[in-house]
């Protein structure tokens, strides 16, 4: 192994990640040739084929996937030493890569950014709008510095810091605003509309209808928390939204809000990074400019 540089590495990673040479080329903003060009020379150095590649896409070879593992190790420490540097000054400056889910970010994102480029004048803010699964993976291998998820994520290397919570409503057709709300075992009985599987936002709902074990008699799924709104308002079911989303996703909808009685179902949201990230202090300082945005947002709902 001879000649490696930290310059192939990144490159070799992009296109582990994206299984693609244009993608990662257009990730890397480099053009495919010259993209192509690097991967080979780090192969020659490694000397063994790191990927398999084909007409449609190109995987990681058996030498390949034990490579990668080592990389992200790597590159994530590198990145580490430049935010020690970054940690020793006084206001945080440089980029500032933040991840967030998609049943948050329309709602909460829009007052944290004002609040992040008025108070930290020297952040260069790149977000990822992504499912919790890829954010978690995105952490790890060093491409983004925090997210905001719902709690808890349980990952051992990951630092876990609540923010806020906040309860889930009803939302239900406008004629049927003043029936009584139906309970959890009602619901089992009405067509509810979630989100697809692999929002965390799905999974909550469905723990709070106890629907885990037992479908509901008509489940329907889609991909957003405002074609849900819609098809509630066109009379094709029910479902169940954060209270953050109602002022955004109601106000064109002819529905009803109604919360439930008894215990609300609720999510926590919060932020992640990394246990080892130097940023840590730096991060918490963060943390309360986004709880600070989410408590506004919830004294105007």
């Amino acid at each position: 192994m001879k000649n490696l540089t930290l310059k192939q590495l990144r490159y070799f990673e992009a296109l582990a990640r994206h299984g693609h040479f244009g993608r990662a080329a257009d990730a890397c903003s480099i053009s495919q040739p010259a993209l192509s060009v690097q991967i080979k020379e780090l192969e020659e150095g490694v000397g063994a084929e790191l990927f398999d590649r084909s007409a449609r896409q190109v995987r990681l070879s058996h030498v390949g996937k034990a490579f990668a593992l080592r990389v992200r190790d790597i590159l994530r420490s590198v990145d580490e030493l430049g935010d020690l540097a970054r940690a020793s000054q006084a206001q945080l400056v440089g980029q500032l890569r933040i991840g967030i889910i998609p049943t948050v970010a329309p709602y909460l994102l829009p007052s944290v950014m004002e609040r992040l480029s008025r108070l930290h004048e020297g952040l260069d803010i790149h977000v990822r709008e992504t499912l919790t699964t890829t954010l978690v993976q995105d952490l790890e291998n060093g491409s983004l510095d925090t997210a905001i998820v719902a709690l808890p994520v349980s990952e051992p290397s990951l630092t876990e810091v609540a923010l806020f919570s906040e309860n889930f409503v009803l939302v239900r057709p406008r004629a049927d605003a003043d029936k009584p709300v139906p309970d959890r075992d009602a619901l089992k009985e009405m067509r509810l509309l979630l989100l697809e599987e692999g929002h965390c936002f799905r999974d909550q709902a469905l723990s709070f209808c106890n629907l885990h074990a037992a479908p509901p008699r008509e489940l329907l799924e889609v991909g957003s928390l405002s074609t849900l709104v819609q098809m509630v308002s066109a009379g094709i079911g029910v479902t169940l939204i954060p209270e953050m989303a109602v002022s955004v996703e109601t106000r064109s909808a002819d529905v009803a809000i109604n919360r439930f009685e008894g215990p609300q179902p609720s999510r926590t949201i919060g932020m992640v990074w990394r246990k080892t990230s130097p940023l840590g202090l730096q991060l918490q300082k963060i943390a309360d400019i986004v709880r600070l945005a989410g408590s506004d947002i919830q004294a105007q709902a």
